[in-house]
């Protein structure tokens, strides 16, 4: 069994280009049971022989992230694959191998031109098809709203969303129309010219009115479901700013400012300072104004 492994596993600076991840879950993008016969080898190894057009570096590096299992456990590199083993190359996102079809789902279109629009996602909509969500996406209801423009191929990564927000998240997302708006949208949030404001519910009284929290982000040894505060020489460099909006007692408003976009950088953050969100599926609003362009 021969495929090939994403793109996406060697970008390091996936992260800022979508800055929030979606559902805290893994997509399989790969999966082979170990013959009976076969010798005992590196899990990076074995895997370079099946998959095309990915690098052993590229592999070690998704065994680094998590994203390499052995009997649906995370193993490093080194790991030694055995006969009869099933071994899986998971990702934080779906693969794009379902087309996207156009379904007639109400959006709330806050600005939109020939190159881009902004849309308020609710909570509750998936961004985008995966693992028991294939329909009723806002990637399909994009499609739809699209669906007589030649130009637009809600199928093709060129164009579509730019950055990504949880189910359970509202707040505003940009969509690229174009090529050439997608590349240069994702170079503002690449290059941090672009500001992310979030609000968030955080249990207790935050002390400081405002404050920054610097932290590195990865994958829970522990859960590989969650992402949480790293020491120094793991993970990858996040930065929040916040400031108290209102405090209600029990909870706390804060306003989030993001100048790293880590998966779950809010909560991971929030966490680590000792407070934690009302609840998971916490709602919290981007751009509260509601101005697509600030």
């Amino acid at each position: 069994m021969i495929e090939e492994l994403p793109d996406d596993i060697d970008n390091d600076e996936l992260d800022d280009v979508e800055p929030v991840g979606d559902e805290a879950q893994l997509y399989e993008h790969f999966r082979v049971v170990v013959d009976k016969g076969q010798e005992m080898m590196r899990v990076d190894k074995y895997l370079f022989d099946r998959l095309t057009n990915s690098s052993r570096n590229r592999i070690q590096k998704a065994a680094d992230a998590g994203f390499v299992m052995a009997n649906g456990k995370a193993v490093k590199s080194s790991y030694k694959v055995k006969p009869m083993d099933v071994i899986t190359v998971m990702m934080d996102r779906p693969r794009y191998e379902n087309e996207v079809i156009p379904e007639d789902i109400p959006l709330d279109i806050v600005y939109e031109d020939k190159y881009l629009m902004v849309v308020n996602k609710p909570a509750g909509l998936v961004v985008h098809p995966g693992h028991g969500n294939y329909h009723g996406t806002l990637v399909n209801a994009i499609a739809w709203h699209m669906k007589d423009n030649p130009d637009y191929d809600a199928n093709d990564p060129h164009v579509g969303l730019v950055h990504r927000i949880d189910k359970d998240t509202s707040g505003l997302l940009v969509i690229a129309k174009t090529p050439d708006a997608k590349t240069n949208l994702g170079n503002q949030f690449f290059n941090k010219t672009t500001k992310r404001r979030y609000r968030a519910l955080v249990w207790g009284n935050v002390e400081q009115d405002e404050g920054t929290v610097v932290g590195n982000i990865g994958r829970n040894p522990r859960d590989r479901m969650q992402m949480t505060v790293l020491p120094d020489d793991q993970g990858k460099h996040a930065v929040t700013h916040y400031r108290v909006l209102e405090r209600l007692g029990y909870v706390t408003l804060v306003e989030c400012i993001l100048e790293t976009g880590r998966t779950h950088q809010i909560r991971a953050h929030e966490a680590h300072r000792t407070h934690t969100f009302q609840r998971r599926t916490l709602r919290w609003t981007r751009n509260p104004e509601r101005n697509p362009l600030r």
